[in-house]
This record gives C-alpha cells, structure tokens and sequence, in this order.
C-alpha cells in the first residue's frame, strides 16, 4: 500500500540516565544518518516522510543540533520532507533565531514544537518566543508540528490555546490525537471537530494513541463529514513502532478513498507532493 508518513525522527541521542535510573538509550531504532534514514525508507515501501530532529534528553543543543541533517536530508532524496526544531523559551531564544534563518532551505516544511524540554504555551515569559515562531510559520507557509501528551505543558488543554490564538491562518499539526485518554476523549468527543467547522487550520495524527482511538476518530470522521481532510498517518520512528501504527491506522480508516488520504493525499496536501 502507498504510505507516507508524517512524523518520524532523525539523529541518535546520547544515553541519559532517565527518571533517576541509569543512563539508557531506549529509541534502538534510532537513525543518525541520512543513508540509515533512506535505508529504513526503501526497505519499508515509505514514499514519502516527514523528519524530524530527534529529542528527549534534556539538553536542548542535541535537538537544534540535528537541525542540519533533517536539512541534509531533505537534500539528498524528494520523498524526505523536513521539520526544524524551534523554542519559544527564553534560553533557547539565540539557539531558536539560528533555526529559523533555516527556513528556505529546500524541504523544510514545519517547525517542531515540544514543551517536554521546557517551557509552556501560557507561561508569559514563552509568549514573544510563540509570536515569533508562528510568524515565520505563517510568512513562509509552514506547519507548526506540536507534541501532546496528558499533563503538564504538553496537555491538550494547554496546547489547545495555540490553535485557538494561531490556527485561523497557521497550519497546526497535533502529534499523538491530543496525547492518552483525556486528550483522545477532549479531541474526538468535539474540540477537534469544532475547530474544523469554525476553519481553524489543525490537524492530527494517531501515533501513541490508545487503542480505541483510531477507530472511533474514523468513526466520527464519517459520521460527521468532516476532518476526513485533517488526520494524518505517522510512525513516530524510533518512539513508537511502524508496524504497529500502520497496522491500527490500516484497520480503522476503512474505505479506499478515506485510506488514500489518511496515507497519502492529507500529507500531500499539508507538507507538499
């Protein structure tokens, strides 16, 4: 089947002794070049994929550092697509500037936002950080790609304030359907939905999702008639697994035509052909 992805990652982190337990690398299938990247993509089939900088270690040189090779990537072979890592706090401002003189390199189609190294969508200090991202989004017609998951910074609730402040004219990428039960239930259960009916510019992918998710997404996607244009295939290499994510996004959107645009025509549309 035709498959593109939209989202996975790029770089090897160094082992990090995470939660106070020893110092460990848990993403084993982590790619630190381009050849092991295009390798992964001819043996899978992918068409085409969006890259990411990998990150997780609490030290935000790592991930601006793999900046230059999303780029190189992108480069090297048209079915990669690439996402520059970006942050709105203020010790990251010099780090966040030097990314986004990055911008018109061929390729780079997103900016990556993840509040898990720091920072907040409603923390003050973050706010000139935010309004400066999101005005380089909206001038050179980039997706913002944010990270969800349950809590903290990185809660739906949270991040919800950004497609609510930015959405009307910046595409916004929702990573993970919202992020665990709560973000699922608060997405599928009506706020996705109506922030498509009200033109807000989001969209999702099911990557991390519990299982019933992707289903009852799909489900609601049909039954409603709209968001069928917004909800994206994504592997979340090396942090989730392909097969998996494939094999669940593959039984939930049933029908040819809602398929081809899980897989294929929404990546198309958003992150260009």
């Amino acid at each position: 089947m035709v498959v593109w992805d939209a989202h996975r990652h790029l770089g090897t982190l160094p082992a990090f002794p995470f939660y106070g337990g020893p110092a460990v690398a848990p993403d084993t299938r982590s790619r630190g070049t381009v050849d092991a990247l295009l390798a992964d993509l001819d043996a899978e089939g992918t068409e085409r994929a969006l890259v990411i900088p990998n990150y997780g270690v609490p030290d935000p040189d790592v991930a601006f550092g793999f900046n230059e090779l999303c780029i190189e990537a992108a480069a090297r072979d048209d079915r990669v697509r690439a996402a520059l890592w970006v942050s709105p706090r203020p010790g990251d401002e010099e780090r966040t500037a030097r990314a986004l003189t990055l911008v018109g390199e061929p390729g780079v189609r997103a900016l990556k936002l993840s509040f898990l190294l720091g920072g907040s969508p409603t923390d003050p200090d973050c706010q000139p950080g935010l309004e400066r991202i999101f005005a380089v989004a909206r001038e050179h017609d980039l997706v913002v790609h944010v990270h969800t998951s349950p809590g903290g910074a990185s809660d739906i609730d949270q991040v919800a304030t950004l497609v609510d402040r930015f959405g009307d004219d910046v595409a916004i990428h929702l990573v993970h359907l919202g992020g665990g039960m709560s973000g699922h239930i608060k997405l599928i259960g009506g706020r996705f939905f109506d922030w498509v009916d009200a033109g807000k510019r989001v969209y999702t992918d099911a990557s991390w999702a519990i299982g019933f998710a992707p289903r009852w997404l799909l489900e609601e996607v049909e039954a409603r008639g709209c968001g069928w244009d917004r909800v994206l295939f994504a592997s979340d290499e090396p942090w989730s697994d392909r097969e998996g994510e494939l094999a669940r996004m593959t039984a939930a959107a049933r029908g040819d035509e809602l398929s081809r645009h899980v897989f294929r025509d929404n990546f198309a549309a958003l992150y260009g052909t």
